[in-house]
């Protein structure tokens, strides 16, 4: 006898206990998968916390900086000994020695060359700089005595900041017994503290971790991201605008298509490989500049625009675009009066994104040499300069403790400059959204 004519039937309650069965099984699972998903966003969510957590902890200490108070007195023997105030003269003049003797008279029983070097390595090197720009500025200075802040070294700002101990034996730290207790007295007097770090916000880099600032970088990176938007913006949604609203259907289209998402997936040092070798090896172009690293992240961000670009002009309902068509609007009108204007959120936002990711890279702009040790802040496109992705990581390989706070303190501006873009992108996407 056949097995299936042989099953007896199902009665009402047991259907009733098997549908029961069936959902309280899919409620367990719906209730699994609720709980993997929670999961894994509490999880991201206390990765993220963490993260930026670590780096505002080692970077907000980047703001404040030692400062040393000093009586400088402008010996004319030392800064102009011709007396006729020669701009060179006052320039290669010994302003090292002011420091010192402004120190030795602080502290007048400290004697000997070991003791005397660890008491002028209290100041900062950039303490003689400050005292030549400011005789430089103006010469009347010399012949007189004046009190004022200057950098103090940065083992000295550590051990401020509490990152050096004081308890540790004197072999395991970079201050001496007697430094500590010139501090101490330096503290007592109110002549040593710490103070909001104007130089991290004004200076270029340096090899002085108390000296470091990241004003070259942010410089570099903003005349870096404006040779991108101004290229890659037009070019982009130019190429969009084409290929989706007057390009035929055909496999020179389809393969220009395909390798445009192609591109967004290369890896971006093949991009610095090839601005390497056409703009810097071919057409001769300087090299770390932020006209060749903006040229190299055009390259990077044209697909992300375009692929953005595109989708948010399908977005757009093909009842505009007839409606703009049966009043008599050539098709050049329709798009650049009906169809972009609508697009123009959705092509903000390829185009955010892909300064996003510009302002992010570095593998790119290394190999086109703006790893370089830059000192100056660069004042055009032609000049030498770096960004601040790569000023992290060049900061981040340096030994110096004082390099860790500067390092997370970059990556602080970094983020501020990145969050600036996307408030500006919801800007002008408010500003332009329509509804329809």
């Amino acid at each position: 006898m056949n097995s299936t004519s042989s099953r007896r039937p199902q009665t009402a309650a047991e259907t009733q206990d098997r549908v029961r069965a069936g959902l309280a099984r899919r409620y367990r699972a719906e209730r699994r998968f609720r709980a993997y998903g929670i999961a894994a966003i509490t999880f991201g969510v206390a990765f993220v916390i963490f993260l930026f957590g670590t780096v505002f902890s080692q970077g907000v200490s980047a703001l404040r900086q030692a400062y040393l108070q000093i009586d400088v007195f402008y010996d004319p023997e030392i800064i102009d000994p011709a007396g006729n105030r020669d701009p060179d003269d006052l320039m290669v003049a010994d302003y090292q020695s002011l420091v010192r003797a402004s120190l030795r008279e602080r502290f007048p029983t400290v004697e000997g060359r070991p003791a005397l070097r660890e008491l002028y390595s209290i100041a900062s090197s950039a303490a003689s700089v400050g005292l030549q720009r400011r005789v430089t500025a103006d010469p009347d200075l010399i012949g007189q005595r004046e009190r004022l802040w200057v950098l103090a070294d940065d083992t000295v700002d550590m051990f401020l900041k509490g990152k050096v101990s004081r308890s540790a034996p004197q072999e395991e730290r970079r201050l001496s017994d007697a430094q500590i207790g010139q501090i101490d007295v330096l503290e007592s007097q109110k002549a040593l503290k710490l103070r909001f770090n104007t130089a991290f916000f004004s200076n270029g880099d340096s090899r002085d971790p108390e000296q470091a600032g990241v004003r070259g970088a942010v410089v570099g990176s903003f005349l870096t991201l404006l040779i991108t938007l101004l290229l890659s913006f037009p070019i982009g949604v130019g190429a969009a605008v084409y290929l989706e609203e007057f390009a035929p259907r055909n496999r020179m289209t389809d393969l220009i298509e395909v390798n445009i998402n192609n591109l967004a997936a290369v890896p971006s040092i093949v991009f610095g490989l090839l601005g390497l070798a056409m703009f810097i090896s071919f057409f001769g172009l300087p090299r770390s500049a932020p006209l060749v690293g903006g040229l190299v992240l055009t390259l990077i961000t044209l697909p992300t625009i375009i692929i953005a670009s595109r989708a948010a002009l399908k977005a757009v309902p093909p009842s505009i675009r007839e409606a703009a068509l049966g009043i008599g609007a050539s098709r050049w009108q329709t798009v650049v009066h009906h169809v972009l204007p609508l697009a123009m959120p959705g092509v903000l936002t390829g185009a955010i994104i892909g300064m996003a990711r510009a302002l992010g890279e570095s593998a790119p702009l290394l190999m086109i040499g703006m790893v370089a040790f830059i000192v100056e802040v660069p004042t055009g496109v032609l000049d030498p300069s770096t960004v601040l992705p790569v000023q992290v990581f060049l900061w981040s390989d340096l030994p110096e403790r004082g390099f860790v706070e500067r390092t997370s303190g970059a990556i602080i501006v970094l983020l501020l400059f990145l969050i600036v873009m996307n408030a500006a992108a919801v800007v002008l996407r408010s500003k332009f959204e329509k509804r329809w």
